[in-house]
């Protein structure tokens, strides 16, 4: 017999996934280019053309065994240090190699976190408006997801909400900062708080309360927005992150989990994740992908569209009377809906060709998501849909 578990999540697909395959068929009849698809966030500028020079040198000048082995099972040292010394140059760190463990992009990065630091029962924390897949990746760990309800005002921590639901079962906090899907950025002031906040309880409770923080958007902020490193500010802190949005390549799945060095046992966390790897049958990202990545660990892509994107969707949403939180980051907007039931609200979009993302798998009903990395041109194509669905429908 087939698992039972996993074919009753058949019937919760991904709305994401299912809406942007909605938005494929669609372009299939009137042409992609007249689908104004703000489904999916698949990074759309090209990589650094010094990746794709990267990659070609490997090809040409590299062994077949070095580029094509097996990676060693905690990931390439000389990868791994370069990382650290990346990590230490920007955000003033004492990371070594052996504090970074290379994983399948920030999901791998997560799964493996959450299962160092806690054991089936434990519960772990997150906030509301939060990624769905969270679900899977903490419930199917045996730890327990609780959510957070949302601060609307400012999508910033709910403090109020967190102490009422912090208790002693809670091993750990899952925080996504820019955040998916609000585009918001933690403040300093933020994570002192939850720090010195974390810090109280560590005490109150006798046992340590690990901060996981999901950072595939760290690249992606907005010019004069407050965008500090969570781990500097809380010693617990296990660092999450993928190069698929810094660099555009989210198809190479590259990734990694940095244990902060001041945390409990962080010279075992990138051991301990081996072991996980061993239990979940995980393995690390191909030998080659990590050879490139690591030459050019201080780069990026050309990222300014995403906030030429976002000042023009905010502009025009906020002129049609739509409340939303400005993002600091990221390339998504979270606007509330002019309707309580937001899926009725994107559906109705969808006769407009506009296809959005309605927040109830968000874990904030009433609100909706544009993923806004697509060209500028078709933004600006997209905005007399959105004029002409506001104004017949609302």
């Amino acid at each position: 017999m087939i698992n039972e578990q996993y074919k009753k999540m058949l019937e919760g697909k991904s709305v994401i996934r299912q809406l942007s395959e909605f938005a494929t068929a669609r372009g299939k009849e009137i042409g992609y280019e007249n689908v104004f698809d703000y489904s999916l966030g698949n990074p759309s500028v090209p990589v650094p053309e010094k990746f794709t020079e990267t990659m070609i040198d490997l090809l040409k000048t590299k062994s077949s065994m070095e580029l094509h082995g097996y990676s060693p099972s905690l990931g390439i040292a000389s990868v791994k240090d370069a990382i650290a010394k990346s990590l230490n140059r920007r955000f003033g760190m004492d990371y070594t190699g052996n504090h970074i463990f290379p994983t399948t992009g920030a999901a791998g990065a997560v799964a493996h976190a959450v299962r160092c630091v806690t054991k089936p029962g434990d519960e772990v924390l997150t906030f509301a408006p939060y990624f769905p897949e969270y679900n899977p990746y903490i419930n199917m760990s045996g730890a327990v997801l609780k959510v957070v309800p949302a601060d609307t005002e400012s999508f910033q921590i709910n403090f109020e909400k967190l102490e009422e639901m912090l208790n002693e079962k809670t091993m750990a906090l899952l925080v996504n900062t820019p955040n998916n899907p609000s585009g918001v950025v933690y403040s300093t002031a933020t994570l002192k708080r939850l720090a010195e906040f974390l810090e109280q309880k560590q005490e109150e409770y006798g046992h340590d309360i690990f901060l996981i923080s999901d950072e595939p958007y760290r690249e992606i902020v907005f010019d004069g927005v407050d965008a500090p490193y969570v781990s500097k500010f809380y010693d617990n802190t296990l660092s999450c992150y993928s190069y698929a949005k810094s660099i555009s390549i989210p198809g190479e799945r590259m990734g990694y989990v940095a244990a902060n060095p001041k945390c409990r046992d962080a010279e075992l966390i990138s051991a301990i994740c081996g072991q996980i790897s061993r239990g979940i049958g995980h393995n690390c990202p191909p030998s080659i992908i990590q050879l490139a990545a690591a030459k050019v660990l201080d780069l990026t892509s050309d990222m300014g569209i995403y906030e030429t994107n976002m000042n023009i969707l905010y502009k025009e949403l906020t002129e049609l009377g739509f409340s939303c939180v400005k993002p600091g980051g990221t390339f998504y907007i979270f606007p509330k809906a002019l309707e309580e039931d937001a899926a009725a609200f994107c559906r109705k979009a969808l006769r407009y060709d506009l296809v959005m993302v309605p927040s109830d798998s968000f874990g904030v009903p009433g609100y909706f998501r544009m993923a806004y990395c697509i060209e500028t041109e078709k933004v600006e194509r997209s905005l007399g849909a959105i004029r002409r669905f506001v104004k017949e429908n609302y």
